[in-house]
């Protein structure tokens, strides 16, 4: 019996397998709006066997997005061209998932491969949002420090957001609280310079994304689930830590969060993070056993026996792979095979069964 291939249910949801595609985002969308790359993206990897499938960091508001070809969700329009690839997604067998996000002091950047950095007004750009005008690297662009009203609007974008991605049809929410983006920015006391309520303590500075949490899930149905992800250390001293994410954890768990997704890093552009294979699970096994919530590991997993041991010793609840499922789109497949697992294959595919 494969713990991996098990199913796991979530409120309403049973999930057929805890193999989850990671949020990957794709810089291939126009105006915010995905292509038919995202439908084939996506729904390739719902034809090869994962259990969930999630649609990459979807800005809530156009300045929220990492760069001007990022996915959004911030008007009707958006809902209605997602809706096919949540439909594709789910009559594959697999759930459909969108991850809603803003990246505050990140934004405004040039897609990976072009490797640049900040972009200028005249480059598509804009100046960006962060909790303190501190910018992520020399060569971003200074943020403005956001208001009040500012924070107070944002919480309602996402809420939009979440109304949007339950008319496109998603049955899972993931709001995105990691890698150096807006809500771990208010997190981190490295990006987090406020002297006011949202900014100092570690109770201030978690009032903002406890915020968001609170009301997105009220605007989400009860049935569905809500994930989160975080970082679970900025690999850099005086920074955010295991500690402090156990902690924000369990305040997650009250509010209605039902599994986090436990990645690090990506809010100090010097950190030394020691990457190798399943560098990050230790994370989700001390957040899943001291906050008592369900986990994702993340992070360089690459094969069958590898994440199989991670769910069958209680590591994490659900393995969400990105690189390894952008190699091989078909890595379910496989991995039963390898674990001596029976799963249905597509009709289309069964003559390659065997």
């Amino acid at each position: 019996m494969s713990h991996l291939f098990s199913p796991l249910t979530l409120r309403s949801i049973t999930f057929r397998n805890r193999i989850f595609v990671s949020p990957m985002c794709q810089y291939s969308s126009i105006d915010g709006m995905p292509t038919d790359w995202h439908l084939v993206h996506l729904g390739s990897r719902a034809v090869g066997g994962a259990g969930l499938v999630m649609v990459e960091a979807s800005a809530v508001d156009p300045i929220g997005r990492i760069s001007p070809d990022d996915s959004g969700i911030w008007s009707d329009a958006h809902a209605e061209a997602f809706r096919p690839v949540a439909s594709f997604i789910k009559a594959q067998g697999a759930v459909p998932a969108i991850q809603l996000a803003h990246a505050g002091r990140k934004a405004s950047t040039q897609i990976p491969w072009l490797k640049g950095s900040g972009l200028a007004d005249e480059e598509r750009g804009w100046q960006p949002l962060a909790p303190s005008d501190i910018a992520f690297a020399d060569g971003y662009r200074v943020p403005r420090t956001m208001s009040s009203s500012d924070i107070d609007a944002t919480v309602a974008q996402f809420v939009c957001a979440a109304r949007r991605a339950l008319a496109a049809g998603f049955e899972v929410i993931e709001i995105h609280a990691a890698h150096g983006y807006l809500l771990h920015e208010f997190l981190s006391p490295l990006s987090n310079h406020r002297t006011d309520e949202y900014g100092g303590s570690l109770e201030n500075r978690m009032r903002f994304p406890l915020r968001v949490v609170e009301a997105v899930r009220s605007a989400w149905p009860a049935e569905l689930p809500l994930f989160i992800r975080i970082s679970a250390t900025d690999w850099a001293e005086g920074g955010w830590d295991v500690e402090q994410s156990i902690a924000f954890s369990k305040r997650t768990k009250a509010l209605g969060i039902d599994l986090v997704d436990c990645s690090s890093g990506g809010n100090v552009a010097t950190a030394k993070i020691p990457l190798g294979p399943g560098y990050q699970v230790a994370f989700s096994r001390e957040i899943r056993r001291n906050a008592g919530i369900a986990t994702g590991a993340v992070g360089l997993i690459t094969g069958a026996k590898q994440a199989e041991g991670i769910v069958a010793s209680g590591e994490a609840d659900v393995v969400l792979l990105a690189r390894q499922l952008l190699r091989d789109p078909y890595w379910p497949l496989h991995a039963a095979r390898e674990l001596d697992v029976e799963v249905a294959w597509p009709n289309q595919y069964l003559r390659a069964k065997m």
